[in-house]
């Protein structure tokens, strides 16, 4: 190669100006060549002989310490359903949740029915024991009734039929209070054989002048097929200005 660029530049000097001109495009031409060349032997050279090697990193000392981790990205929280604000609230303070009281008004509403069923069931167990405990056919009652009061305040009435004490029953203010209001006290309930019966009733009490008073009163009436009521009446006789006993007979 040197020995065809000394020719080029003996063939150069000893030529006019179109050598001079020849001449140097033929050292450019030459200096494309080798540039060529250059290019090729890097290419084809072994990628270890001339690649730089890159330097390991450090090992890093035993006691230096760990890098510190990049914290994670949180993510982003939903917020919460607006019927489940109360949970959301609780759960951001940290206290625990209110439990909604229940509805009881369905179960009232049930007690209450179950009630009426027990008093409906009570009565109707009442009536078919007197039914069966007193027949229509031999049954006998006796009620009691006041008016007035104003000549006798009546304590007890002791009954009697036929001879045979029934009953003998001690009255409390209220009862006596509402006997004056117009109440009607059932004294006696039992059975008889058809036939004639007699009534007796005795009245104990307080008479005129807040003095003890026991007055008496008898019936004779006739028991038939079916049921009897029998009245006990106390009424004030004005003209007399003393109380009044009577037995009616309910036909």
């Amino acid at each position: 190669m040197n020995h065809f660029v000394r020719r080029l530049s003996f063939g150069a000097a000893g030529e006019g100006p179109t050598g001079s001109l020849v001449a140097r495009l033929a050292v450019v031409v030459l200096g494309l060549a080798l540039g060529a060349s250059l290019a090729m032997a890097q290419n084809t050279a072994p990628r270890g002989t001339n690649a730089t090697k890159t330097a390991a990193p450090a090992a890093a000392p035993a006691n230096a310490a760990p890098p510190a981790s990049t914290p994670a990205a949180s993510p982003t929280t939903a917020p919460p359903p607006a019927s489940d604000s109360a949970a959301a609230a609780s759960a951001d303070t940290g206290a625990p949740a209110e439990t909604p009281a229940p509805d009881t008004r369905g179960l009232d509403q049930e007690v209450q029915s179950l009630k009426k069923d027990v008093v409906d069931l009570n009565r109707d167990l009442f009536v078919l024991e007197e039914e069966l405990l007193f027949p229509a056919n031999t049954q006998v009652a006796v009620f009691l009734s006041m008016d007035v009061g104003d000549f006798f305040a009546l304590d007890s009435v002791q009954l009697k039929i036929d001879q045979k004490e029934v009953i003998n029953y001690l009255y409390t203010p209220r009862e006596v209070e509402a006997l004056l209001r117009g109440g009607v006290h059932r004294l006696y309930l039992g059975n008889l054989k058809v036939g004639k019966h007699e009534l007796v009733a005795f009245f104990s009490g307080k008479g005129p002048n807040e003095r003890d008073y026991k007055r008496g009163a008898n019936l004779t009436f006739e028991k038939g097929i079916g049921a009897k009521y029998l009245e006990l009446k106390i009424n004030d006789r004005q003209r007399k200005q003393q109380p009044e006993f009577e037995i009616k007979d309910w036909e």
